[in-house]
């Protein structure tokens, strides 16, 4: 898989490290409890389809990347750095 990054251009996938889906979480309150902190670490959906993920380029740049990627065929449609992204992580 490669990604091509806006600044340095099409790169293998190695030079990046996955952050998760780019989406902003709801943080439970410090007292919400312990099954509320197990939910919001640790549990996450995981459908199939197109999804827009965070990315960092860490071998390169260091930019923080949005990345449109479908997670069965890992076809990326869409990439753009995450200060730009409309409607997700910034």
């Amino acid at each position: 898989m490669r990604i091509d990054c806006p600044i340095c251009g099409d790169r293998e996938r190695r030079e990046f490290y996955y952050q998760g889906e780019a989406v902003m979480l709801d943080r439970p309150a410090p007292e919400a409890g312990e099954a509320a902190w197990e939910n919001y670490l640790h549990l996450r959906e995981n459908p199939v389809g197109e999804r827009r993920e965070l990315w960092q380029h860490e071998a390169g740049c260091g930019a923080w990347l949005v990345v449109t990627r479908h997670t069965t065929s890992h076809l990326i449609s869409g990439v753009a750095l995450a200060r730009d992204a409309k409607g997700g992580a910034a």
